[in-house]
């Protein structure tokens, strides 16, 4: 075993959250400049991990919520007979948890492709889903794969619920501001609200579920055609069917209006809802950084911009 490294990325449901359960639908964007970084380093003893979410042992971290990782750790180490191989895994994240950006998946995908560096192997995307899927199981339950699947993808992936994810055009023009409420989201709660709501109001509930999937689809042709203004409009009237949903909150309902107040083509919330993050299209970088700006004042506590036409390493992170 030598020192090896892995990188994921974050990533956004720009349209489909919700529907995607029923059928219909989404499409998850990869943001590159949202980075989380593993390094695994031999050591002399002791099997450690350092990270902002978790510092202890391999074996201590069976108690906590780092126990999904802690596992796909254990059977990476049996994979390459090493079980006892002693080691210091460092995690460094940009990413945010509980904010629907992937940060779970992020890091078995980082972890993975670092053992698989350490032990001199080579490794396939197919087979770093697989992996990943081990500690996604573990901590989602039921995974729909979106997160593994676009977190270690360069494009943004088509998702439809049983089948393959499968990339689609990149937006070439405009910039994505994505910025964090401050709450966490609560995507298992808001998803059995959903279903709730569609035993007791299956008209209203089947009617919004059914729009969020035409506009997804109308999203994709904007994509290809690289419409930015009116992708901007789908994305505000997907706004409108996730409030009728229920998955929308003051604090995010707040915050899309200064968005939109500060020249966003369309603002929505992404993921779950109930919390977590928005998005923000607007025009170019200049008026991202605007919006972004007035988001910040308006208490996010942290936004991204991610610049659909510069270099992935091109982005703008605010703190």
């Amino acid at each position: 075993m030598h020192t090896g490294s892995g990188t994921s990325h974050a990533k956004i449901i720009m349209i489909g959250e919700h529907a995607v359960v029923f059928g219909e639908p989404a499409i998850a964007l990869p943001i590159p400049t949202i980075r989380l970084r593993a390094t695994v380093t031999p050591a002399a003893h002791g099997q450690m991990v350092t990270s902002a979410f978790y510092n202890g042992s391999l074996a201590a971290a069976a108690d906590t919520n780092f126990v999904g990782i802690a596992t796909l750790m254990r059977q990476l180490l049996h994979n390459f007979d090493a079980i006892d191989q002693p080691f210091v895994l460092d995690i460094v994240s940009d990413l945010p948890p509980e904010r629907g950006m992937g940060s779970s998946a992020a890091t078995a995908i980082a972890v993975v492709r670092a053992f698989y560096d350490a032990f001199g192997a080579a490794i396939d995307r197919a087979t770093v889903l697989r992996w990943a899927d081990v500690s996604e199981h573990i901590i989602h339950g039921n995974p729909s794969g979106i997160d593994a699947a676009t977190a270690s993808a360069d494009h943004p992936q088509w998702i439809i619920k049983g089948q393959a994810p499968r990339p689609i055009a990149s937006l070439h023009q405009g910039a994505l501001v994505i910025a964090d409420s401050g709450i966490q989201g609560q995507t298992r709660a808001a998803v059995t609200a959903v279903t709730r709501l569609r035993e007791q109001d299956p008209d209203m509930a089947n009617t919004a579920i059914h729009a969020l999937g035409q506009l997804t689809r109308q999203a994709a042709l904007t994509i290809t055609n690289q419409d930015v203004p009116t992708l901007g409009k789908i994305m505000a009237a997907a706004q409108v069917h996730l409030r009728r949903l229920g998955v929308s909150t003051p604090v995010l309902d707040r915050l899309i209006t200064v968005a939109d107040a500060a020249g966003s083509y369309g603002t929505k919330l992404t993921g779950g809802g109930m919390g977590g993050c928005i998005i923000a299209l607007t025009p170019d970088m200049a008026t991202g950084q605007h919006v972004a700006q007035q988001l910040e004042a308006a208490g996010a506590p942290q936004t991204w911009i991610h610049d659909f036409g510069a270099n992935d390493d091109q982005g703008a992170k605010h703190a």
